[in-house]
């Protein structure tokens, strides 16, 4: 990470629809998908699918914080995908698609709590935020055929979409 980049590591259901979303947001410099969260070292897709490695489809993000906040990011994540339903995105369902952000120091984990209490005063969500926020610990890079999925497959399935919400930002 140089002066002039910061990295992101989020989990919002299939990594897909996120990666997709979040490429397209001016500041972004790149995206990767993985797995991140759970136990099990060199995660792969055909473990990662059955829910039980503990790992979280998730995308690192690598952004320019003079065009993009970390905070701005968060509050657009929190448009992208449903914070308030645990385990699911869609029809996706299992702690591999749950909400969650992986800070990489105090300053973001600070920022996390800050724009989750900010969202939820907003009144704009039907439910409690069940985003987990926790420490990153490491990130296995998803297989080549996961990379940039939706430019490669246009028709391909996504779950996600920018809601319209005043969040309070």
């Amino acid at each position: 990470m140089t002066n002039n980049t910061q990295t992101a590591y989020l989990a919002g259901g299939c990594f897909w629809g996120l990666a997709d979303l979040v490429r397209q947001m001016p500041g972004v410099i790149a995206t990767e998908v993985g797995y991140t969260g759970g136990t099990t070292p060199n995660a792969v897709y055909e473990q990662v699918k059955t829910g039980r490695t503990g790992h979280a489809e998730s995308l690192k993000i690598v952004f320019n914080p003079e065009k993009l906040s970390y905070r701005h990011l968060l509050f657009e994540f929190f448009r992208m995908h449903n914070p308030t339903t645990r385990n699911q995105q869609g029809n996706d369902i299992g702690s591999q698609y749950r909400s969650a952000i992986f800070y990489l120091d105090e300053a973001q984990q600070h920022t996390a709590m800050e724009v989750i209490k900010t969202a939820e005063a907003s009144g704009e969500l039907k439910s409690k935020i069940v985003t987990e926020v926790v420490p990153f610990r490491e990130f296995y890079r998803a297989e080549e055929y996961h990379q940039q999925y939706l430019i490669k497959h246009p028709g391909g399935y996504t779950c996600h979409y920018i809601r319209r919400l005043n969040l309070g930002e």
